[in-house]
């Protein structure tokens, strides 16, 4: 399916006909005639989606209004939350840039101007943008973090959004969460991604070298000792284009090892550096890519480092960054970007590039408005083919929002909260932890919760629960550990992610503070001080070590949703801050700055 920009506003024009978008309120809801019409610039086009978290349908999704930036990171993007965040690249409020960037009005805004993603309407909208510039100009990058996130990418192995992600044309991908499967359904669902999947940065292990498993996978290095390509090079407006890809490095210690024990992983800063080194002697390409899947903060410090790329489009944090960031490096300067998660954004990044290499560039992070976009008839059928045997289960009814359901944010979100009471009421425990994932859906005031909205919050190959004592010593340790990935000064020790999220307890976090003091004054919900010998009843899910025994977390989240007809949060139990005044990643928060 190939569509022009005329054949595109005149879907726009059916879709308001049919009533999707009443034409007639498009002027109220400050929506342009065409707000996907992009200027043709350069000689190719690289379109970018991220984190989409195997979300298939249009959802909502929520910006954070905690998202802290410390020292150099301080009031640097994308440590810029709410108006902040507008404020800084010179974007209006009200409008739907502003909506899609931020957490601003969020409820009364979404119910404005609607869902976002959808793999229906982001596969018109890439099939737009690439008749527009030209097929054989232009690619589709995916940053990983695609298979997994809903109960279909579960039941399926993640073969769902393989067969959507083909489906789409995706040209390469890397991957993060898509190794969180078993190795060997890792190796098939990349067999049978009609794309290339790249990640320079996993190695098989040398003592699996003698006897290993995949031996005859097509993108196994025996020499080099690598699983998969580290890069593929493509043709694209008329010159070559290297992408290289860079996969999450902190897999084995962020997810269960015991999926994937051949394969080791890291930022491999050297060899990425001996391969771009490589590439550019060997195959002479216009333009170096690295499709990664590091993390924002992660990437700025790589970009600083390594001489040779162009340009890194990257992923894993979910941030969504309306410009790139221009890093000065010893060989040049490398843009940055990030793209979101859950298909609510596409990168479009248009290039002027030739022999002598990149001379110039124009980005675009569009929105996906999924009201604004007709869907496309043959990813519908597909979607929908996809979801029919799981039908009936998602759509089991469980309760109804009271407020805002998100999960997005440093420290705590409504549906994380929702997680942690589930845990302490069903479990019996006095305290609860829950990971501090990014991904997660949102929910508005009045909507129904079923059981697809708790698997889109919960759906991980390891989601078993536990109910076990822990002394107060192992408390603040676990929250020393969490809050040192986060905050560590140096983005190379940060492993991305949130704060582990916590019900029943209540503490002061500086995040500013050294290793091992930035957590104090822990202290039951009553007030009752945490003793260091003292041992609790804590319940919690998602054990990156040893297997729980326990009943999967969405079972128990359904559980106290079926005795509760509406779920309203009665307290949402964030830590005190310290030593965070005035930061411009900090906005509308309830506890003390």
């Amino acid at each position: 399916m190939t569509l022009s920009r005329r054949d595109f506003v005149r879907l726009l024009a059916l879709a308001g006909a049919a009533g999707m978008l009443p034409l007639s309120a498009r002027a109220a809801r400050r929506i342009p005639a065409d707000p996907y019409d992009l200027p043709v610039f350069g000689n190719l086009r690289l379109l970018h989606i991220t984190d989409t978290h195997a979300q298939l349908n249009p959802v909502y999704y929520r910006e954070p209004n905690v998202n802290l930036g410390l020292g150099a990171a301080r009031g640097r993007a994308p440590h810029l939350v709410g108006q902040a965040l507008l404020d800084h690249f010179g974007v209006a409020p009200g409008g739907l840039e502003a909506h899609a960037l931020t957490y601003l009005d969020y409820a009364e805004q979404a119910e404005r101007f609607g869902r976002v993603g959808g793999f229906a309407q982001l596969r018109t909208l890439v099939e737009r943008l690439r008749a527009e510039r030209g097929r054989e100009a232009t690619l589709l990058l995916d940053g990983g973090d695609t298979w997994q996130g809903s109960g279909t990418a579960y039941w399926t192995r993640g073969r769902d959004m393989v067969g959507a992600c083909n489906l789409l044309g995706v040209d390469v991908m890397t991957g993060h969460w898509e190794f969180t499967y078993r190795d060997a359904e890792v190796i098939d669902n990349i067999a049978a991604f009609a794309g290339d999947f790249v990640a320079q940065n996993v190695k098989v292990r040398e003592e699996a070298l003698f006897d290993y498993r995949f031996e005859d996978f097509a993108g196994f290095d025996e020499d080099l000792g690598l699983a998969f390509d580290p890069y593929v090079i493509r043709e694209a407006g008329g010159v070559r284009v290297a992408v290289i890809g860079q996969a999450f490095p902190y897999t084995p210690i962020a997810n269960p090892s015991r999926f994937i024990p051949d394969w080791t992983f890291g930022i491999q800063e050297g060899r990425l550096q001996e391969i771009v080194d490589r590439v550019r002697e060997r195959e002479r390409p216009a333009l170096v890519v690295l499709l990664s899947h590091n993390g924002m903060d992660v990437d700025l410090k790589l970009a600083s480092r390594v001489r040779g790329i162009d340009l890194i489009l990257g992923g894993h944090t979910h941030d969504g960054v309306p410009a790139p960031q221009v890093v000065d490096n010893p060989g040049g300067r490398t843009l940055v970007t990030n793209a979101g998660s859950n298909g609510k954004f596409l990168g479009v990044m248009d290039l002027d590039a030739g022999p002598g290499g990149l001379r110039d560039f124009r980005y675009r992070l569009l929105p996906v408005f999924s009201d604004l976009i007709a869907p496309d008839p043959e990813m519908t059928d597909y979607i929908a083919g996809v979801r029919a045997p799981y039908r009936a289960r998602l759509e089991e009814p469980l309760a109804v929002a009271g407020q805002t359901l998100y999960r997005r944010g440093n420290f705590n979100g409504t549906f994380d909260q929702l997680i942690c009471d589930a845990l302490r009421t069903v479990k019996d425990a006095e305290i609860a932890l829950s990971p501090g994932f990014r991904w997660g859906t949102t929910l508005l005031p009045g909507q129904t919760i079923t059981m697809e909205h708790v698997l889109d919050q919960t759906c991980i190959t390891y989601p078993e629960t536990y109910r076990r004592e822990m002394t107060g010593a192992e408390l603040k340790a676990i929250l020393e550990d969490v809050c040192d990935n986060l905050f560590n000064p140096d983005p190379y020790v940060q492993q991305g992610g949130d704060m582990v999220r916590s019900g029943g307890l209540d503490y002061v976090c500086e995040p500013g503070a050294a290793i091992g003091s930035r957590i104090r004054s822990l202290r039951l919900a009553d007030g009752t001080p945490i003793e260091a010998d003292k041992r609790y009843v804590v319940a919690g899910w998602a054990s990156v070590g040893a297997q729980a025994e326990g009943e999967p977390i969405w079972e128990t989240v359904a559980t106290y949703l079926r005795d509760r007809e509406r779920i309203d949060i009665a307290r949402l139990e964030t830590p005190r801050l310290a030593g965070v005044a005035d930061n411009p990643g900090i906005a509308d928060y309830p506890g003390e700055v």
